[in-house]
């Protein structure tokens, strides 16, 4: 089959109200409507580089639902995956407005949705098969034991059909059972991944390791071909199963806004130049680049640039 998409990827999304004034949310008035959800973000920024990309889930019967179909369709992401159900409502989160970089308050209202339900039924072969990259991080993988179920099955069929596959941790400690648990089910995806893309911290806990070459060989003995880290203000450092390493530093930032969605900023970045088969060193370049847009607004996508924003 031929590939018609570039990227797919497999998520959660959100209707959000971000609070237009600081302060407790108990007392904010005001928010503007946008939409959330971790790989929506890495779609909608990937979409705007001109990607062709298809977005999985679930959405319920509902206005906050076509709100996020709506978006879809205005960022030109194909919405060929998505579920309407009748059954389940789509989740929805409030993010305060924080103004000194300090990362925002953010309240969910998720248990139950309609994405939740995602299962192995999702799975439509054709469309899948039609990608030649797909991208899956560690929020679906705790929405629901079926929804781990499917990025199970989604990377084990996309692996043997020769598929290249990235993987964020995104991890999301409140939504396991367990620690343990959490660092388990999301080590048996990323084994399974070209690229994995974690934060320092996060490969501390998913590894054991302290440094970031020791959390990059714990994978790249285990199979990943590379392993990129966010460093923070320390940019970047990534480290490749042929040995090539490096560090690349941070974009000066002057006014950070909002740091939610800077590691999705990061993925598109790294994702997008690595498809188009530029070096791992230029694209943990554009991964820092578009990361560093990401926080210098209030919501979760609306840093991520076209590709004239971008200007490379």
């Amino acid at each position: 089959m031929p590939n018609t998409l570039d990227v797919i990827t497999i998520g959660e999304a959100m209707a959000m109200f971000v609070a237009t004034e600081t302060g407790d949310l108990a007392d904010v008035e005001r928010f503007m409507k946008r939409v959330a959800g971790a790989e929506l973000n890495v779609a909608t920024g990937l979409a705007r580089l001109g990607l062709q990309v298809s977005w999985v889930s679930r959405v319920g019967n509902d206005s906050f639902g076509r709100f996020v179909l709506q978006q879809l369709a205005k960022e030109g992401i194909s919405t060929q995956g998505v579920t309407i159900d009748d059954r389940y409502p789509t989740g929805f989160q409030l993010k305060s407005k924080v103004e000194d970089g300090t990362d925002p308050t953010v309240e969910y209202f998720r248990k139950g949705s309609a994405a939740s339900h995602l299962s192995v039924e999702d799975f439509n072969a054709p469309l899948f098969y039609s990608a030649r990259h797909l991208h899956v991080s560690g929020v679906a993988a705790a929405l629901s034991t079926s929804s781990l179920e499917l990025l199970n099955h989604t990377v084990r069929m996309m692996k043997a059909e020769g598929k290249t596959i990235s993987f964020d941790p995104n991890l999301r400690p409140v939504l396991w059972k367990s620690e343990a648990e959490m660092v388990e089910k999301l080590n048996q995806l990323a084994f399974q991944a070209d690229w994995v893309l974690p934060g320092l911290k996060e490969g501390v806990i998913l590894t054991g390791q302290t440094t970031p070459e020791g959390i990059a060989d714990f994978y790249l003995e285990r199979g990943v071909n590379a392993v990129v880290l966010k460093t923070g203000a320390d940019g970047a450092w990534f480290k490749t199963a042929s040995g090539e390493q490096g560090a690349v530093a941070a974009v000066k930032v002057d006014n950070v806004v909002d740091t939610v969605g800077a590691g999705d900023g990061f993925a598109v970045g790294v994702i997008s130049a690595l498809l188009e088969g530029k070096t791992l060193h230029q694209a943990v370049c554009r991964g820092n680049k578009i990361g560093s847009l990401a926080i210098q607004v209030p919501g979760d996508s609306e840093g991520l640039p076209t590709r004239e924003q971008l200007g490379e």
